[in-house]
This record gives C-alpha cells, structure tokens and sequence, in this order.
C-alpha cells in the first residue's frame, strides 16, 4: 500500500481558501498523506471563456500552497491531449507513480454528473472516490461501490466564480484567497 495520495482536479480560477479547506481537512481528518492539486487547461462540461491562462492558473496553485509539505501543484493534464478526461489523469498519474495509492476528490454536484464523464465505470472500479458535500446537491452512493466514500468536510461556499465577479466589482476579497495569491490580484 503506497502513499495515500488525494488528486484534487479543477480548474483553480483562481485557486481560494475553499479549495486549500477542504484538501487541509482531506489529509488531516480523512487520512490522505497528500492532496496534488491537478490544474486542468480545459474541463470538457465548462466553457473556456473566462478561464484565466493555464501557466498563471499553475502559478498561483504553486503559491497558493508553498510551504505546506502535504500539498502539491500537478501539471500532469497539460501534457495529455485536450480537453482532459480524469480517467486520462488517473492512468497517467497511476502508470507515472505506481507506488501511490489514489484517492479522486469530487463534490457532491460532480457526484451527480459523473455517468456523463468519460469511462466513469472505470474510474469507479479502478480507483478510490471521496465524495465532499455541495448545498443543494444528495450524496448517495450504491453500495456496489465499495471504494467510493461521502466525506464530512465543513460546507464552504466560496466558488473560484464569487472571486472573480467581486474581483471585477472592486469589492476587497484578500481573506477569500490564500496569502500567496493576493499579489496576483493586487497588481492585475
């Protein structure tokens, strides 16, 4: 049994303190050794426009998290061809590191549409889930999926696009993003 190692896959745009909550709470309360937070140049349910650029997104990941041991930013997907599938990510990311045991982080809203996603049987058989809980959305699971858990993490309702609208309307969000973002959004 390898490293208990959470993929945290999004789009990070920007990254906030929701995202880095939650992986915190992952590998301290859930027995994740690591999260990797895997920034995504184009999830395939989302539209484009809007998405900040992909080296940038990587870069605030990068300092978003410095100096906490049990976090890493991943660029795996910007390798793969476009746009990404997570079971894409996840056999790359098994065949690259075959001594880490992976744990793909989803909330409860990407629960629901998981039929939709590419080979989402594979992913069930293959790989382990932690499921976090979204307002609005049920977290139930089939107990034929025996590797696939509902977590209790605390609800936070911050989103990546709440930043973005009270960035544009000149509202002060320094205590939504994490320290080593700020700059990011001081000087744009």
């Amino acid at each position: 049994m390898g490293l208990k190692t959470g993929i945290y896959s999004g789009s990070f745009n920007p990254i906030h303190i929701g995202h880095l909550a939650l992986a915190n709470w992952l590998c301290e309360f859930e027995g994740l050794d690591e999260v990797w937070f895997v920034v995504t140049p184009h999830n395939p349910l989302k539209e484009k426009e809007g998405l900040l650029d992909d080296a940038l997104r990587l870069e605030m990941t990068r300092a978003a998290i410095d100096g906490y041991p049990k976090f890493k930013a991943c660029d795996v997907e910007f390798h793969l061809p476009r746009p990404s599938y997570s079971i894409d990510t996840l056999r790359t990311l098994s065949r690259n590191y075959p001594d880490r045991d992976f744990y793909f982080i989803m909330g409860a809203d990407n629960w629901q549409l998981l039929p939709r996603w590419k080979e989402h049987e594979e992913i069930l058989r293959s790989y382990k889930l932690l499921i976090y809980p979204r307002r609005g959305f049920d977290i139930s699971i089939p107990e034929i999926y025996p590797d696939v858990r509902k977590v209790d993490a605390p609800l936070l309702e911050i989103s990546s696009s709440f930043i973005r609208d009270a960035y544009q309307a000149g509202k002060d969000i320094r205590f939504f993003l994490p320290e080593g973002v700020r700059p990011y959004y001081a000087t744009r």
